[in-house]
């Protein structure tokens, strides 16, 4: 049985409770406020936590702490009291910004940015919780600061990782040259870490190709299992590094959106430190709505979540004006956790296999043409052996619409290969795609009164359809 500060506020019921019809109702978050990028995710102690950018006063970004939600099976969520807060007078007095958490020898630490005034340079901030990450000790101590090296103008967003045994840490920069950078730290004492410099920089040809940014925000670093059939039993194998390409100007609209790399991590014989050697990458997201993804490391699987932002209105979809969102009163949504593999040499992002647990009534089966979704719906789509004609030519794409009196808006739309397979969600105002062996596609879209989502499918695709339903 859970204890009672776990058993908080069940998401099922928020949901339920809310009057906005763009409110999703199968990716948690609070009823109020303004969210942004998922922090702190971990697994400890039986239960999934997802922490996250927070602003429970307003649907704007302001003086931001972490909101918590947690689940012991990624289906069931419930919302828990606001992590960390800004400290009058601390390091982090005008938000608790980007980072992770850790078990730092059986106790439960964050470490964030924080950031003492608006314009301020950011430093890592460490905060210990209770066993069950529900309370949180902040006592403003600082485990790294600025680094003292006139190359680095700008840093932020920690990341802690393992490799070899030993733990390390990188942070997100910006250059004087305005290239973006990976500042390297090792980290044997969690409170005090030690800077090691600059470890590698959109100078790389292969990271200048695939993610280009002024700033590499929120990075990552993670082992993935590899179709190569890399051995799940050290610290070899397939590496994937991602970062979320900050442009200056870009006012949480992200036009170079999420990139990433795969490599291998080695060690520097001379210096005993870990050496990253990227092979290729990609986009990590192929929709504008897409950005600031965690991912979470655990022992046979890696899990990613991003944020999907409020807009005004992205590449010719309905957005919300700030007036809307103000009126809504809550902005940014999460993703569902997405399971995250290599294959053949490129990333490819599926829904986690628990996300199944939403189906419900099946409202269509093989359905071709023309499909009337429901408000909250996946849509499994099968492509022919000839879809579109095949050789012959012929339109091959899948379309998602929203289509009332007042006209039809495309959402979504995407070519079928023969035999591909698209998974499509819609919960509210959010879309999900998930393309086989490929990257995911995230998009925002607000259904007006009247309006009903359609996919329409080219000749030889068919469709199963299913209302998602929170399960019993």
């Amino acid at each position: 049985m859970p204890s009672p500060d776990l058993a908080a506020i069940r998401f099922d019921d928020v949901a339920a409770a809310h009057t906005d019809p763009a409110f999703t109702r199968f990716h948690p978050r609070p009823a109020q406020g303004w969210i942004n990028d998922p922090n702190g995710i971990s697994y400890i102690n039986g239960r999934y936590h997802v922490f996250f950018q927070y602003n429970p006063d307003s649907a704007r970004h302001h003086r931001i702490a972490w909101g918590h939600v947690s689940s012991a099976d990624l289906v069931r969520w419930e919302e828990h009291p606001v992590a960390l807060r800004p400290q009058h007078g601390g390091p982090d007095e005008y938000g608790c910004w980007t980072g992770v958490v850790t078990d730092d020898g059986g106790v439960p630490t964050a470490a964030y940015s924080g950031v003492r005034g608006d314009g301020g340079h950011s430093q890592v901030v460490i905060a210990r919780g209770s066993e069950d990450l529900v309370h949180w000790e902040q006592t403003g101590h600082i485990a790294a600061s600025m680094p003292n090296d006139g190359q680095v103008t700008a840093v932020r967003d920690p990341f802690i990782f393992r490799f070899n045994g030993k733990r390390y840490a990188m942070q997100g920069a910006g250059l004087a040259s305005g290239h973006a950078a990976l500042l390297l730290y090792t980290v044997e004492d969690l409170s005090d870490w030690k800077y090691q410099g600059i470890w590698l920089t959109s100078e790389n040809p292969v990271a200048s190709e695939f993610t280009p940014a002024e700033i590499w925000e929120c990075p990552q670093l993670v082992r993935v299992p590899d179709s190569a059939g890399d051995s799940n039993s050290d610290d070899s194998g397939t590496w994937l590094m991602m970062f979320s390409l900050w442009l200056s100007g870009d006012e949480h609209e992200h036009a170079n959106g999420v990139g990433h790399l795969v490599g291998a991590l080695t060690e520097d014989p001379a210096t005993g430190l870990p050496v990253f050697t990227p092979r290729g990458g990609g986009k990590s997201d192929l929709g504008r709505d897409f950005y600031a993804p965690q991912i979470v490391a655990l022992a046979e699987r890696a899990l990613l979540w991003g944020w999907a932002n409020e807009g005004p209105g992205r590449d010719g979809r309905r957005g919300r004006s700030q007036d809307e969102i103000d009126a809504a009163g809550w902005a940014g949504v999460l993703t569902f956790p997405r399971e995250l593999s290599v294959v053949d040499g490129a990333l490819a992002v599926s829904p986690a296999s628990e996300v199944s647990a939403y189906r419900g009534a099946l409202t269509a089966s093989q359905a071709a043409g023309s499909v009337v979704l429901p408000p909250f719906a996946e849509a499994l789509v099968t492509a022919g052996a000839a879809t579109g004609g095949g050789a012959g030519g012929g339109n091959t794409a899948v379309e998602l619409l929203l289509v009332g009196d007042g006209g039809r808006q495309s959402v979504f739309s995407g070519n079928l290969q023969p035999g591909e397979e698209l998974r499509v969600f819609v919960d509210a105002s959010l879309v999900e795609v998930y393309r086989a062996g490929s990257v995911a596609t995230t998009l925002r879209a607000y259904p007006a009164a009247g309006e009903e989502w359609q996919l329409h499918l080219p000749a030889g695709a068919t469709a199963d359809v299913w209302e998602l339903k929170q399960p019993k």
